[in-house]
């Protein structure tokens, strides 16, 4: 196991850009402020006879620049007038990425202070390793922050943040936030529906599903309904056939997997509901499926795998076909991530982000047949660990999702 050691001194905490947002007790959006680092059109035709980068051609240049790492650009905007316009406006600095199809992973963490709850986002730099701050999220800060829900759309570079409950009076939240990594900044979209916490929720075909969760006074809802962020509208969708909350859900096979997870003791199977919305039909989970998800769920090499809180935090992943789970091979989580913990994935590699902010990559790797006449994969996982800074010693994950910018 490989461990990388950020610490306070080598790698201090960036901001990705300038705050364009306060916070908003009623939820309502701030004036946004143009950013200072933006240069005048003309300004920006004047200094074009510059080159770039002396004896280079400018694509050739920009495609240099344009992969300096977030935490440079302070010291390299001073180096001349164009490399300022490039690098002062980090709307610009991504978009420009974007057009040239530059894509590097970014891990972000929703995390909260144990003691005092304010809920905030660090950003992990997964390519380089840094940590980063944007712009705090226009929410009130008494609110439960395992209440929300978050999902991603990776390539977009967004993510949604739905729902919530405040926490002195557990009352549901109707909220959706969406962050936008290229421009920085929040945006307040249509609320949901109905006021929902502790829900299920995915993302299918760029359509964003919400399902369950608790209502006013803990009440336990039944009702669904999906989001298009285009046109930023809701629209209810059948309802689940039974009143749950959601311990964790999945997206596979283009249906949403919803369990509300084992409780202890164990005095019942646990519930898990699937919705496919192509028919917009619920069905009951398989009980395999439902009575062996014990933990935290990611998709990867279309199959579903879990990392367990029981079981010493082994993952396992499930076989649809004989509706049952097998553990990996390779060690448990690394003992440095503690629970709670927030699991996220993407190209076969697991995130999982204990407290204090320690990430732990998973490397996961798809073996040869195990029995050739079945063609059944096997599966291994190796960890490395990234160590948090020190001021991270009193934030607990909620949820972590990946974005590419």
């Amino acid at each position: 196991m490989q461990r990388v050691r950020l610490s306070a001194q080598q790698a201090p905490v960036h901001k990705l850009g300038d705050s364009q947002m306060t916070l908003s007790p009623k939820f309502r959006l701030a004036v946004i402020q143009p950013s200072s680092l933006s240069l005048p059109t003309e300004l920006e035709s004047s200094v074009q006879c510059e080159p770039l980068i002396p004896g280079l051609p400018d694509d050739v240049a920009l495609n240099c620049l344009l992969r300096l790492p977030v935490q440079s650009h302070p010291s390299c905007r001073a180096v001349c007038k164009r490399w300022h316009c490039l690098l002062g406006s980090k709307e610009r600095f991504f978009t420009r990425r974007k057009e040239l199809g530059f894509k590097d992973p970014w891990l972000f963490v929703f995390a909260f202070h144990k003691c005092t709850g304010k809920i905030q986002w660090q950003v992990l730099d997964l390519t380089h390793f840094t940590w980063h701050t944007i712009p705090v999220m226009p929410c009130k800060d008494k609110v439960c922050p395992h209440g929300f829900r978050c999902v991603s759309m990776p390539l977009d570079g967004t993510l949604f943040v739905c729902g919530g409950m405040v926490s002195d009076v557990d009352c549901p939240l109707d909220l959706v936030l969406k962050y936008e990594m290229q421009k920085n900044r929040w945006t307040v979209m249509n609320r949901m529906n109905i006021a929902r916490s502790f829900f299920a929720s995915g993302v299918i075909d760029g359509m964003i599903y919400v399902a369950g969760g608790n209502s006013t006074d803990l009440f336990e809802l039944d009702s669904a309904e999906v989001l298009d962020p285009v046109e930023g509208t809701w629209h209810s969708i059948a309802s689940m056939g039974t009143n749950m909350a959601s311990y964790d859900a999945a997206v596979l096979d283009g249906k949403l997997l919803v369990t509300e997870g084992w409780l202890w003791p164990f005095f019942v199977s646990p519930r898990g509901q699937v919705y496919d919305p192509r028919t917009n039909k619920w069905e009951s989970m398989a009980v395999g499926l439902r009575e062996g998800w014990t933990g935290s769920s990611v998709v990867l090499y279309e199959r579903l795998f879990v990392v367990s809180e029981l079981e010493r935090m082994k993952v396992k992943v499930y076989d649809g076909e004989t509706d049952s789970w097998e553990t990996i091979e390779g060690p448990p989580l690394p003992e440095q991530i503690c629970k709670p913990f927030a699991v996220n994935a993407w190209d076969c590699k697991i995130y999982v982000v204990g407290r204090n902010l320690h990430v732990a990559v998973g490397h996961v790797s798809r073996l040869k047949y195990l029995d050739v006449s079945d063609k059944k994969w096997r599966f291994s996982v190796q960890w490395d660990v990234v160590d948090p800074l020190d001021s991270f010693s009193d934030l607990t994950p909620s949820s972590s999702q990946v974005l590419f910018a």
